[in-house]
């Protein structure tokens, strides 16, 4: 997990998980499944990033743009990985990672892909996965991807202070 920082000290600075401070045999089959599809990314290979998701899955990019099911979700990434974002790595720091059920588990991660140095000096994103276990192994069922707008974030803390 070279490219993605996890923990109990990052997961209590950002509010704190549970599933994070006491780490488990589910909490690391997550983790590991991020980083498979990091890996995949970084790999430029849309069958095996496409892979990590259900058959079913929801895929919902900043843009708006969905995805339903693994084989959409394998199509629109081959031109992703072959133009638009060829060479390109992914960064990911999970904020929260909790178990809805044993089976059922909600991350939420900020992110970055880029082409530059890792860690990126900010991350621009922030991912929500839920992620399930079927047959033993962890898969995500749904993602979101949502821009960080610089100018609603200070705006906002602008707003906090008063």
């Amino acid at each position: 997990m070279d490219d993605m920082q996890t923990g109990a000290n990052s997961a209590q600075q950002s509010g704190g998980a549970d599933a994070l401070a006491r780490p488990t045999a589910s909490t690391d089959g997550v983790l590991a499944a991020l980083d498979e599809i990091r890996a995949a990314w970084d790999a430029g290979d849309a069958s095996a990033y496409a892979g990590r998701f259900t058959e079913d899955a929801s895929y919902v990019i900043f843009a708006g743009l969905h995805d339903l099911g693994r084989e959409s979700i394998r199509r629109t990434h081959v031109p992703v990985f072959g133009k638009w974002q060829k060479e390109s790595r992914m960064t990911m720091r999970v904020l929260d990672l909790r178990f809805l059920s044993a089976d059922v588990a909600v991350v939420l991660t900020e992110g970055h892909v880029g082409t530059g140095p890792r860690p990126p000096r900010r991350f621009d994103k922030v991912q929500t996965f839920v992620m399930v276990r079927r047959g033993g192994e962890w898969m995500c069922a749904a993602f979101q991807n949502t821009k960080r707008n610089r100018l609603f974030a200070w705006v906002n803390r602008l707003a906090d202070r008063r």
